[in-house]
């Protein structure tokens, strides 16, 4: 072979390499999200059991690390070129109750009081196989026992707030369509929002995901922003396109929806690639080191590095110079909330929801969707019946 000829076949080996699918196109990514979002729906189910009185908050987040851990270390066991695929966490277990909204998952030495009876917990999780992440959130109020069907009461607000919340993720799922605006789905969750009386909360968004990437560029606001409200940042428009995946993340208030940073210590952060900054503190230097080399692109919680105290010391000079972005616990003081997130594939055959749980069957509400939420819902209930009969006869047909 002339050295020509070698170089136009190292051409196409470099082109080759550089034009792997990493979209929904490739069916090899599509199970590596869907082994992922099972994971995710598992450690879920497994959390929602073990949220009892007496039961404490660290030991739920860790719970539930251990089991996405140890169920995507089973997957994809064989060596590719020498390496193991890369498989985990990839957002931190977070437990927040009550007035919390999201992201608290606190150090062993900073435990808040132990689960009670009649609780409000929201639950947060994600899991990835070789970076395609699955996500998930869930509200649910604490009981007596396991075995209780319901919590000795469920206020009128709180069941409303949570109908409200998690028909509007439904209803989101099915407006993130290939063709669709971004600002179409806003409309569709703010027309849930003002059919059951509650309030968005503007400071969260849904994303769209990539390979090694949570937030993506593309986002969904869930409600316009308000002249009276400068903080609140427009989302800029965006179409939907098949093959995509998208976080839909709805969480919704009986207050002003105008959730806030609190008391409570940051220790969730991410690691921002595009940033990099020559560090003064060695704690810094050493926080940083290990951040790269154990997340170097998805969420992270300070438990998970080797030495916490050296992490308190070296993570501020981190985020002063934009190396780390926090994700701090945001409350919502003016009134009850309700956090439900899935996880949506646009495939050919249209939009698949591949994570989260069912509606805990203690909420409910007097009041009612509007005309077009309503028609949504039943095709949406229609589907999701049509799918389950589908599967019984499934399984039938195996155990003949």
């Amino acid at each position: 072979m002339s050295s020509d000829e070698e170089d136009i076949v190292g051409d196409d080996v470099e082109e080759e390499e550089e034009t792997e699918v990493t979209d929904l196109s490739n069916s090899d990514v599509c199970t590596k999200y869907q082994e992922a979002s099972k994971i995710v729906n598992l450690a879920l189910e497994g959390l929602v059991a073990q949220c009892i009185p007496g039961a404490k908050i660290l030991d739920l987040c860790e719970f539930g690390h251990t089991v996405m851990t140890a169920q995507a270390a089973k997957l994809y066991t064989k060596k590719v070129d020498g390496k193991l695929i890369d498989r985990g966490v990839s957002f931190p277990v977070c437990i927040s109750v009550n007035d919390i909204v999201c992201n608290h998952s606190p150090l062993a030495t900073e435990e808040t009081a132990p689960l009670k009876v009649g609780d409000i917990v929201k639950i947060d999780l994600g899991c990835h196989i070789d970076g395609y992440i699955a996500v998930a959130a869930h509200t649910l109020v604490v009981k007596e026992s396991p075995d209780a069907e319901a919590p000795p009461t469920v206020d009128e607000e709180l069941g409303n707030v949570a109908v409200a919340a998690y028909n509007a993720m439904l209803v989101a799922a099915a407006s993130i369509a290939a063709g669709a605006k971004n600002s179409d789905v806003t409309l569709a969750v703010d027309r849930v929002a003002k059919a059951y009386g509650v309030t968005p909360i503007s400071s969260v968004r849904m994303h769209q995901m990539k390979r090694y990437v949570l937030d993506g560029v593309k986002e969904v606001a869930l409600k316009e922003p308000s002249p009276e409200d400068p903080e609140e940042e427009k989302v800029p428009p965006c179409t939907f396109e098949q093959a995509e995946v998208y976080a839909v993340d709805v969480a919704m208030s009986t207050g002003d929806g105008k959730a806030r940073p609190g008391e409570l210590r940051t220790t969730v952060f991410k690691r921002n690639v595009e940033k990099q900054y020559l560090l003064k503190v060695k704690a810094s230097r050493q926080v940083l080191a290990e951040v790269d080399k154990k997340f170097p692109t998805l969420p992270f919680s300070l438990r998970h590095l080797s030495d916490i105290r050296t992490a308190r010391l070296g993570i501020n000079e981190c985020i002063a110079h934009g190396l780390l972005t926090p994700y701090p616990s945001l409350h919502e003081y003016s009134g009850k909330v309700a956090h439900f997130k899935c996880t949506v594939l646009l495939l050919p055959s249209g939009t698949s929801r591949v994570t989260g749980l069912s509606l805990p069957p203690y909420f409910s509400t007097n009041k009612e969707a509007d005309e077009e939420t309503k028609k949504i819902l039943e095709q949406i209930a229609e589907a999701e019946a049509k799918k389950a009969k589908k599967k019984a006869k499934k399984k039938n047909k195996k155990k003949k």
